[in-house]
């Protein structure tokens, strides 16, 4: 994979490309994640999980296993711990698979049935293997559509917004888009699998665990074991991607109910196999989009119908109709969600929830208009750049999507572009090129931090912030140094201990933003008592800060990332393999803090959504309920070889009204990718795909106009 990395460096620490502070010990093996640490007397345990889609368990044959080399027990329904999911948390109930043994019920192939303890890995892996379990097998239904019969809305702001009279301007439109888009199952497969070591140390719970917020995970497991949650640490140094899916899962309550029943250490590692069916994933849904435009283009309706599936127990909505919301601004407007519940998994959060799949299918259905309108795509969303909201009326803190589609365009070279279908070829293969917006919202929590003044002349900050591989340790390193008006080099920034206090989550692109500006009023607190003179005792200086009210005076503005995604494909039409021979994406996205990694969090998104757009998709055996190849084997995704020149870059994007300036970049380079090649391959091709991902198959039976060919 090509990347570009050239950057021009601004004064000062904040701005200036900065390598990982953590990269040589990662680079070098040094860096430990959670499944690495070693503990003394450390027993290892192995998950079994159901085979059946729904039903009971009648019985589970532990006896020959418990008498297996090395085994030290056998957790399940029948003796595990009692824990308590009858709570609110951070996210709100929880979903009941946390309350793992609890009953004999099985609500989805994948689910938790025991846990085998032993002395090593190898010999709780075998006996995990040898257990028998019989089950009593009910009916199920794992098929998901938009026409189900038990599809409902759900309950909650936001899940249906409506302005004007969508009929009256859809039948009043001289072009109109009506179509169903769809994208299927996608997962997350960090490349860390989720693990955790759980152990009791002088009456207090310790875990070692990978996740996306130390704190979140600590009061979580407080609250299921019903302990003080003074009495829990988490700690999550080094985690190994996460994209949503590392929160509270049984790997961690798991680990706790075989500590406290053995009183020794316990790691619980997932395979890539069972993260499958444990850690979540992104639903796959069924968008019908609506656009109805005056002969100028201007957008009279827009209506954004997205289905979803969610679990038998627990109700989780992939809100993509969230997606046009903030975007474009037409007369009557409607978007909504709704869901279907199956006998499959809960999906969860995934990079860009509801934006990415929501998205795919807005952003090409603006395409189908500006070709049905015969306007340019870009002149076409300029047309429906909205002044406030488009349906909440509140102004933007900023918006410079404008920007990026005018800076695109010009290092893309649009303008050359003929907007016919089918024309431009380069031997066997045909050319064509797309583009689309994305955006993702502006998030915050509130977090505390502190940062200390040692007496050596160096800074320590301390924060509950979680690195999932962004650079997030780094960017903190580098607001502390300018709050501080130091080097970088003095400043040394320890993360992921819930001892540090409460802070926000990594996750919804809030970390940096949330997480800075606790570090940075920490910090200037501090350099002006510093400023005052006088020594610093060996203890050091410490000054402790929580955002909490600033938070809540934010001013209520529309606060969003934006961005423009251009992509060139090459399409083979003898064999339907599609190539994306490059790509740019150029971002308003706040205040940068650190150029190289936020550059390559852009450019990991965008290689995210070309993988969405061609290769992406889980299979469900309609028989079974269960995967067909549940591994980074049966689950391609995008390699080396697929991932072409990629080029990432943002223009200035300030907000005045915005204390911090930062806006978050995790997420919104996947935002729009996807609808990029899909509106490249119908330049290519003359085509629509409208169902993700774009296979071989798919593109052979779509056709594609015959050499010479020009009326595609």
């Amino acid at each position: 994979m090509t990347t570009t990395t050239t950057t021009v460096p601004v004064a000062g620490a904040v701005g200036t490309s900065y390598t990982r502070v953590e990269g040589r010990d990662k680079v070098t093996g040094a860096a430990r994640y959670a499944g690495d640490v070693p503990f003394a007397e450390l027993a290892h345990g192995w998950l079994v999980l159901s085979t059946i889609a729904r039903g009971r368990i009648r019985s589970v044959e532990s006896d020959a296993v418990r008498e297996m080399p090395g085994v030290l027990s056998v957790l399940h329904h029948g003796n595990a711990p009692r824990v308590d999911g009858n709570y609110i948390g951070m996210l709100g109930r929880p979903d009941p698979i946390v309350e793992v043994f609890q009953h004999d019920r099985v609500p989805f192939v994948g689910w938790p049935v025991a846990l085998v303890v032993a002395e090593t890995s190898e010999q709780a892996r075998e006996a995990a293997e040898a257990l028998v379990v019989h089950y009593e097998e009910e009916p199920h239904d794992v098929e998901f559509s938009s026409a189900h019969p038990d599809t409902y809305m759900p309950d909650g702001d936001g899940t249906l917004v409506e302005k004007g009279d969508l009929a009256a301007e859809l039948a009043a439109s001289v072009h109109v888009v009506d179509e169903e888009y769809t994208t299927p199952e996608e997962h997350h497969s960090s490349m860390e699998p989720h693990a955790a070591t759980a152990r009791w140390d002088n009456g207090r719970l310790e875990i070692l665990d990978s996740n996306q917020g130390s704190t979140w995970v600590a009061q979580e497991l407080a609250n299921l074991f019903s302990l003080d949650p003074a009495s829990v640490r988490v700690r999550s140094e080094h985690v190994g991607g996460a994209f949503g899916s590392k929160g509270v899962r049984v790997h961690q309550i798991l680990a706790v109910m075989a500590a406290t029943a053995l009183d020794r250490p316990v790691r619980v590692v997932m395979t890539r196999r069972q993260m499958f069916s444990l850690v979540g994933y992104r639903s796959p849904t069924a968008q019908r989009v609506r656009l109805g435009a005056d002969a100028d283009g201007r957008l009279r309706a827009l209506d954004h119908q997205a289905h979803s599936l969610t679990s038998t127990v627990h109700e989780f909505v992939e809100g993509s109709a969230g997606f046009a919301r903030p975007m474009y601004a037409s007369d009557a407007h409607r978007s909504v969600n709704r869901v279907v519940r199956l006998d499959v998994p809960t999906p969860t959060f995934m990079r860009a929830p509801g934006e990415a799949p929501g998205s795919f299918a807005v952003e090409s259905a603006l395409d189908e208009l500006a070709e049905r309108s015969g306007m340019d795509p870009i002149a076409l969303r300029a047309r429906n750049e909205p002044d406030v909201g488009p349906v909440s009326g509140l102004p933007f803190g900023s918006r410079n999507l404008l920007a990026c589609f005018e800076e695109g365009a010009r290092r893309f070279g649009w303008a050359d572009r003929d907007p016919r279908p089918g024309l431009r070829r380069d031997g066997r293969w045909l050319l064509g090129t797309g583009t689309a917006a994305a955006t993702f919202p502006v998030i915050v929590m509130p977090s505390t931090a502190a940062v200390t003044a040692e007496a050596d002349g160096t800074f320590t900050v301390r924060i509950t912030a979680s690195d999932v591989g962004t650079g997030a340790r780094t960017a903190l390193t580098l607001l502390a140094a300018e709050a501080l008006d130091v080097a970088q080099e003095r400043v040394h920034v320890r993360i992921g201990d819930s001892d540090f206090g409460p802070a926000a989550i990594s996750g919804g692109s809030m970390g940096t933003r949330s997480w800075g500006w606790a570090v940075t009023a920490a910090a200037r607190d501090l350099r002006e008592q510093l400023a005052l003179g006088g020594d610093i005792p060996p203890q050091g200086i410490t000054v402790r800060s929580d955002t909490s009210a600033a938070v809540g005076a934010l001013a209520q503005q529309e606060r969003h990332s934006f961005g423009a995604q251009f992509a060139e494909v090459a399409v083979d039409v003898t064999t339907g393999e599609v190539r994306v021979r490059r790509m740019l994406g150029v971002f308003a996205a706040g205040r940068i803090v650190n150029p190289l990694t936020a550059r390559s969090q852009f450019i990991g998104g965008m290689t995210w959504g070309l993988s969405m757009a061609l290769h992406e998709e889980a299979i469900r055996d309609q028989v079974t309920g269960g995967h067909v190849g549940a591994d980074l084997a049966g689950y391609h995704f995008a390699a080396n070889a697929d991932v072409p020149l990629i080029e990432a870059d943002w223009v200035d994007d300030p907000d005045a009204d915005d204390p911090v300036g930062i806006k978050g970049i995790g997420e919104i380079g996947i935002v729009g990718a996807a609808a990029a090649v899909a509106n490249a391959v119908w330049h290519a091709t003359g085509a629509r795909h409208r169902h993700l991902p774009i296979r071989p198959d798919r593109v052979l039976s779509a056709g594609a106009p015959a050499e010479g060919d020009s009326d595609a």
